[in-house]
Order: C-alpha cells, then sequence, then structure tokens
C-alpha cells in the first residue's frame, strides 16, 4: 500500500468501450442484458447442480465452480463498463483500480486451470473408468480445486503487487473499460521491464501449461475413444466432451490473443475486442455451451421445470 502512495495519480479516468455518443445507449442496453444472460445462466447452473442428485459427481462439480468464477470475474468487469456509458467522465481511485486488477487476474487465472482440471476428470472418466471413484474422489475434487483457487490467487497477487510499485504521474487515461496490465503498463513513468517480464514469464506459463494439459489430456482420450467398437459408445464419449473442448477454444484462443501477439500488431480496438469477447461474452456462452449440449444437464432442467409445474386436475 505504501507504494501506492508514491504515485502522484490519485486515480485514472478509464476510455471506455467507445467515444461515440450514439453508440453509448445501445451499447448499455446490449451489455446489460449480456449480463443479465450471465447472471441468470451461471446462477440458474450453480443451484441446478446443487438441487439435482444425478448431477453429483465430479464433472458436474468442477462445471458449478466454472459457473461461479464466470459470474465472479464478469461482475468485476461488467457492472463498471455499464457505468461508463452512462457517466461523462468514468473515473476510478488508484486503489479501486488495483483491486479490480486484482480480482480480474484471480478469476481469469483460477478459470483457465479449472478447465485443466475438467479435462484431466474427462480423462479419467473415459481412459481409467475403473479407477474412476478413486481418482476423482470427493477430497481429490477438493484438493484439486484448492489448488485451482491458490494459483489464481499467486498470479494475480504477483502481478498486481509488482504493479503497485509503478509510479504514475503522466497521463490519466487507460485506454480500455477496465484496468487490465498492458493498459496500466502504457502509463507508468517508471521502469517496466519486471512487470513485463513477470506477465511473459507468468502469464505464459498460466496459459501454456493448462492448454499442454488439456491437449495432451484430449490426446490420449481421443485414442481411447477411437479404440471404442460401439458407434453408441464413441458418441456418447464424444459428447461428453465436445461441451467442454468448445469451451476450452474459446477462453484460451482469446486470452492468446489477447496478451501474446505480436508487437506489430497492436490495435486498441482489437485488444477491446478481444477483452470483450473474455470478459463478457465467454462468461454468458458457457452455461449456454454445457446446457444445450449436455443430456444430463437437458435431462435436470427437464425434471426441474416438470416439478416446479402446478399439477392439474384430472379433468384439465
Amino acid at each position: 500500500m505504501a507504494a501506492l502512495n508514491r504515485s502522484s495519480v490519485a486515480g485514472f479516468i478509464l476510455e471506455g468501450l467507445t467515444s461515440r455518443p450514439e453508440l453509448q445507449l445501445p451499447l448499455f442496453f446490449l451489455f446489460l442484458g449480456i449480463y443479465g444472460v450471465t447472471v441468470v445462466g451461471n446462477l440458474g447452473m450453480i443451484l441446478l447442480i446443487a438441487v439435482s442428485a444425478p448431477l453429483h459427481s465430479p464433472m458436474y462439480y468442477f462445471l458449478g465452480h466454472l459457473s461461479f468464477i464466470d459470474l465472479c470475474y464478469s461482475s468485476v468487469i461488467t457492472p463498471k463498463m455499464l457505468a461508463s456509458f452512462m457517466s461523462e467522465t468514468n473515473a476510478i481511485s488508484l486503489l479501486g483500480c488495483m483491486a479490480q486488477l486484482y480480482l480480474f487476474l484471480v478469476f481469469v487465472i483460477a478459470e483457465g486451470y479449472l478447465l485443466t482440471a475438467m479435462a484431466y476428470d474427462r480423462y479419467v472418466a473415459i481412459c481409467r473408468p475403473l479407477l474412476y471413484d478413486v481418482l476423482m474422489s470427493p477430497r481429490a475434487c477438493s484438493i484439486l480445486m484448492a489448488a485451482v483457487y491458490l494459483l489464481g490467487l499467486f498470479g494475480a497477487t504477483v502481478h498486481t503487487a509488482r504493479m503497485a510499485t509503478l509510479s504514475f504521474c503522466g497521463p490519466r487515461v487507460i485506454h480500455h473499460y477496465f484496468c487490465d496490465i498492458l493498459p496500466l503498463l502504457s502509463l507508468s513513468c517508471s521502469s517496466t521491464r519486471v512487470n513485463e517480464t513477470l506477465l511473459f514469464v507468468i502469464g505464459g506459463v498460466n496459459t501454456l501449461a493448462p492448454t499442454l494439459a488439456v491437449l495432451g489430456s484430449y490426446t490420449l482420450i481421443l485414442a481411447s475413444i477411437l479404440r471404442i467398437h460401439s458407434a453408441d459408445g464413441r458418441s456418447k464419449a464424444f459428447g461428453t466432451c465436445s461441451s467442454h473442448l468448445t469451451a476450452v477454444g474459446i477462453f484460451f484462443g482469446s486470452i492468446t490473443f489477447m496478451y501474446f501477439k505480436p508487437p506489430s500488431s497492436n490495435s486498441m480496438e482489437q485488444e477491446k475486442a478481444a477483452s470483450v469477447f473474455y470478459t463478457t461474452v465467454i462468461p454468458m456462452l458457457n452455461p449456454l455451451i454445457y446446457s444445450l449440449r449436455n443430456r444430463d444437464v437437458k435431462a435436470a432442467l427437464r425434471r426441474a421445470a416438470g416439478s416446479g409445474r402446478p399439477r392439474g386436475t384430472g379433468g384439465l
């Protein structure tokens, strides 16, 4: 905290998603709708998993945490973005900016490792089915989730603590709609070499390690599926993995584009578009992907909808 006090800038102005006045109101309602779907979809998924006994398995335990993480990191970003559409001066304090950066990093890093844990769960279910109850016991799942959140906390703490040591004494305008690492580094009037190295090393590990683990898991899964003689068996195995593969591809694809593209391709509009995708669109899509493409979830939804209907009388 003492490091923050050395900065001569008490706060920042977020540039926002667009500076065109005629787009402010349409974008407000667009992202309000997206956020509403995100909240309803992810809360609904959490509640459905909690109340549906057939969904009390490791796969859906992880899916419930994925919905929680999506809800959290969307809520860190989207309400402030919505407020910016209605405000002439989109100010944020230095402490508020660091808090937003920290919470965002906690959840976005945790999501990457959670997707890895979900890939491991599918690997064990398909390639080691006889050991599934042992390898994916409630204790093992709890340990995996603790590791997911600890890795998110570690990465966020390192990045934010180092960011807090920088001096911000020049322009106050962040050319983005939230406090992210790269836009903040561009405003620093002190050396950012250590921060850039940390971003490359820690960010690279947090992206590459989960990506390789997921690819390795699904390579083994694919090899195992191809050995299944029954067409129905292969179809069911592919079906349990397709939703997760879709979520993984969208998440890591947008993260890689955002943070690891060549410097010559820097474009603030491209960065904002990529950021919108993984901060607002992905949290909305994940519950839709897992509900529309998953037979167990659809069956649980039908049972929940059926139990909520009032029972009619025989003559009606």
